[in-house]
């Protein structure tokens, strides 16, 4: 892991150092402007060094992903010892996503080609046409308008509209 940090040194040039180190053609390229970073503390025993998490915010989104493409294509060291850039998937977004697991189920099943942007977004292909939508309230517009329902269609709205259980009480 990454050895004890200097208090002085902050996530930020930290984050410019691994950049430096590993990726000199991509830091004349991307301005990596940072908007906030944490270093996770150690709670593990404080006097001896241990791995640690560093969260970086990019300031764009793009520079983002071009970093952890170019982090799957080679291996990344900091001072000669190996490291793991990932990227973090807040609680709330991956609880977002999951509300569209039957409907990806579904489109998928039809060959539609669905997607989940970020954060939370779905698209999939209708008619020759990437179609998105923010949420499900916009699919179900989207589905209402449609004047002949394709067969994928009925289905999504199945998933969409989840059935009541009723329940019988007998004498």
């Amino acid at each position: 892991g990454i050895q004890v940090f200097k208090r002085e040194k902050g996530g930020e040039s930290l984050f410019k150092e691994i950049i430096a180190e590993n990726f000199q053609n991509l830091r004349k390229e991307l301005g990596l402007d940072v908007n906030e970073t944490n270093i996770t503390p150690n709670y593990i025993n404080v006097k001896r060094p241990s791995p640690r998490h560093i969260l970086v915010k990019p300031a764009n989104v793009n520079d983002k992903e071009k970093i952890l493409r170019a982090a799957r294509q080679k291996k990344i060291t900091y001072k000669g010892t190996p490291i793991r850039l990932s990227a973090d998937v807040s609680a709330e977004t991956l609880q977002a996503r999951r509300k569209w697991n039957d409907i990806v189920k579904i489109l998928k099943h039809k060959n539609f080609q669905p997607r989940i942007l970020y954060p939370v977004k779905l698209s999939f292909r209708y008619d020759g046409e990437i179609k998105i939508f923010p949420d499900k309230q916009k699919l179900m517009e989207f589905i209402a308008r449609r004047p002949t329902p394709p067969p994928p269609q009925e289905m999504i709205k199945k998933a969409l509209i989840p059935e009541k259980k009723i329940k019988r009480f007998t004498k």
